[in-house]
Order: C-alpha cells, then sequence, then structure tokens
C-alpha cells in the first residue's frame, strides 16, 4: 500500500484519528470559519480540496455542518469515500492545505435544533435511584419498558474548550429554600447523536442511520442541589439547562461499522417498535479525567437502550427528527465504582471523597477544576476509532 501523502504520526491506524475515522468540525485559522475534516493532529478544510470533491463539494462549502446534516445517507457515503481516496493518495491534491490543530479555533459545528438526553444506563439509574430516593425502588415501574428522557436547552449546547460558569438556583435548606450558586456541581459523561437527514416521523429502528449523521460526546453538566430540590414531579430543568458540551468533531456513524453490538437483555420482551436487528449498542470505551487523574473508565456497550431504539421512542408519537437534532445517551456507568460516569456517583452523593493524583480530595467540582472525556472503538483490521474529546473548566458564578 502506498504511504499516504498525510505525513503526521496521528494520522495512523492505530491511532484514534487515522484514516480510519475523519471527522468533520468547524474550523478558523484566521480566515474565517470553514468545514474540515481531522487528520491526525491537523485540520484538512475541505474548501482546499472542493475540486475534488465533486457533485458532493457544496455540502461542505458553507462555514457550517448544516447543508451536509441536511443532506441524505448516500450522499454522506459519497463524500465519506472521496476523503478517503483523497487522503490515501501518495501525493497531495491541487491546493490542499494541512492546518496544526493548535493554530486553529474550533466552531459549534452545527446549528443544535432539538436536544433530547435520555437516561439509559441500568447501572447510573439504580445508583442514582438509592442515593436520592433511598427509601423506595431504584428503578421506576417504567424504566425498563422504554427508554426515559427529557427535552433539554438547545441554546446552551456549547463547543469543547467553553468555560462553564456556575449555576445559581434554588436549593434545598433547613428552614426552606434559599438561592445562590451551586454547591455541587457535576459532569455526567455521555455519547451524543448529532441528527440529518430528511425530516421524518416515527422512525423505526431499522431506519436509524438514514437519520443520524455520526457521534459526539457529550459532558451535560449537572447542579445537583438545584436538581434535588427541583425534579419531582417533573424532572431536570434549571439543574441541567445552563450548559451542555459537545466534540468539537463529529465522528460520521460509518466509522462505527465494526463497533456495533447488542444492548443487554431485559427479564421481558422489549415491545415491538423498540426491537432492532441488526443491534445499534456500540462498544465505546471511556475515559474521564478530573484535574489531569483518571477517574472513570465507563463502557458504552452497558448502556441499556441504544440510539436507534431511542430515536425509535422519540418520534413514535408523532413527533419529528431533522437535521440538527442532538440526542444524548444519559449517563454512561458501568457495574464497577472506577465505572461511574458522574461525581454524584463516584462520590455516593458526596459521602465519599475522591483523591486526585496531586493529592487534593473532591466530592464535587471546584472553581478552575477541568474535566476531559474522551472515548475509542474498534475499527476495521484492529484499527482504533476516535471520538473527540468534550473539555471543559469550571469558572466562578456571576
Amino acid at each position: 500500500m502506498t504511504a499516504s501523502w498525510v505525513h503526521d504520526p496521528a494520522f495512523a491506524r492505530d491511532q484514534p484519528f487515522g484514516p480510519q475515522t475523519l471527522p468533520y468540525g468547524v474550523v478558523d485559522a484566521g480566515d474565517g470559519p470553514q468545514v474540515a475534516v481531522r487528520v491526525g493532529d491537523h485540520a484538512l478544510p475541505l474548501r482546499s480540496v472542493a475540486h475534488d470533491l465533486g457533485d458532493v463539494a457544496d455540502l461542505v462549502s458553507r462555514p457550517s455542518l448544516d447543508p451536509l446534516l441536511a443532506a441524505t445517507r448516500a450522499e454522506w457515503s459519497v463524500l465519506r469515500a472521496r476523503l478517503l481516496d483523497l487522503v490515501a493518495m501518495s501525493a497531495p491534491p491541487t491546493g490542499a492545505t494541512l492546518v496544526p490543530l493548535t493554530d486553529v479555533r474550533m466552531a459549534l459545528p452545527f446549528t443544535v435544533g432539538d436536544y433530547v438526553d435520555f437516561y439509559s444506563s441500568r447501572y447510573h439509574a439504580e445508583n442514582v435511584g438509592r442515593i436520592m430516593r433511598p427509601d423506595s425502588e431504584p428503578l421506576l415501574p417504567n424504566w425498563t419498558h422504554l427508554p426515559v428522557g427529557y427535552h433539554g436547552r438547545s441554546g446552551t449546547v456549547v463547543v469543547s474548550g467553553t468555560d462553564i460558569e456556575r449555576p445559581h438556583g434554588q436549593r434545598r435548606g433547613s428552614s426552606g429554600p434559599h438561592f445562590g450558586p451551586s454547591g455541587r456541581l457535576d459532569i455526567e459523561a455521555e455519547v451524543g447523536f448529532v441528527c440529518g437527514g430528511p425530516v421524518a416521523r416515527r422512525v423505526p429502528t431499522s431506519a436509524a442511520a438514514e437519520h443520524v449523521f455520526g457521534v459526539v460526546l457529550v459532558n451535560d453538566w449537572s447542579a445537583r442541589d438545584i436538581q434535588g430540590w427541583e425534579y419531582q414531579p417533573l424532572g431536570p430543568f434549571l439543574g441541567k439547562s445552563f450548559a451542555t458540551s459537545i466534540s468539537a468533531w463529529i465522528t460520521p456513524l460509518d466509522a462505527f461499522a465494526m463497533a456495533r453490538v447488542p444492548v443487554p437483555d431485559f427479564d421481558h420482551p422489549r415491545l415491538p417498535y423498540l426491537r432492532e436487528d441488526p443491534p445499534w449498542g456500540l462498544d465505546l470505551a471511556l475515559k474521564v479525567e478530573w484535574n489531569g487523574t483518571v477517574v472513570s473508565r465507563p463502557r458504552f456497550s452497558d448502556m441499556s437502550w441504544s440510539c436507534a431504539q431511542q430515536l425509535a421512542h422519540m418520534t413514535v408519537n408523532g413527533a419529528t427528527v431533522r437535521p440538527g437534532d442532538l440526542f444524548a445517551s444519559g449517563t454512561v456507568s458501568g457495574p464497577e465504582k472506577n465505572q461511574r460516569g458522574c461525581f454524584l456517583e463516584l462520590s455516593w452523593g458526596g459521602r465519599e471523597k475522591i483523591t486526585l493524583a496531586d493529592g487534593v480530595t473532591r466530592t464535587f467540582l471546584e472553581d478552575g477544576d477541568e474535566v476531559v472525556i474522551t472515548a475509542t472503538a474498534p475499527g476495521e483490521d484492529g484499527s482504533v476509532v476516535g471520538i473527540a474529546p468534550v473539555t471543559g473548566r469550571v469558572v466562578p458564578a456571576v
């Protein structure tokens, strides 16, 4: 096989952002935002190779991924095939420009439409139930029959690297509620699915690939003290809506062909509209770092509901899915303590301290803390498929 013209050690099949991945993002290297693909530790702006993309070049000619998301699965596949051919060439295409990632500013790559957050890890749901409702059954009766979710706030979805301001809100007090900055700021390590294709209603599990363009990592920041006071009886509101961070690069769904696995069974059959064949569970290995210390390694294969089942449930009542809609998996947690995907679980409601590498202890986030979530999946022929990290640093409340 001829060596690629991309001379970057990170652009290799045993690296997360080799030719098997090719995620899309929007970069600004000083000449305005434009669509690019990530090749190793570089960005390849697609404007510079538009003449080699043929009739799909217009899909990536704007300073946003919106036109690409509005295209079809067939067009996404054509574009990806042409990009795979381009990066495999022995000589660079005429005009091709590689820009180090350190020299670009990343933008939110698409206009977020509706945003839905699910609650699909049985381990997370049971842990949170035991922490927040210790005198009740940890799982409510509906949990094993449908993907529980809620509509979030798309206007506060931000790109990775954006600082997160500590939110204000009401909190429970011994003599009644009081108002102020959250003292129990938390993260939720999640996987997000970016929707595209034609507007549709009642999407069956068999059609998920026609309406899911790609995958990002999500940090659904959570103010647990605000949430704990407000969430009954209607669920999350101000404790969640202040910020949700997503990866700056979207890994195409096509890159995960070798990562598909069945979701765990329940002790009863799922309703027909929630059954799937072949399966859409994904074998993703997540890692959560808190100020540089790895505190958790959740596995997405432990999730009880797949993206196809979530999308089917989300639209079964006649609701639409549109290009730019985003839905997230819910916190990814596993059966072991070092697989818990949020600090509420890791600290067991703030009762158990977490020791970081520098010796400091934490239960929830302090101002100045930084969280980085990364993930990989198995690819073809032993390669590694990457999902771009999602990072965020907490800044003081205003």
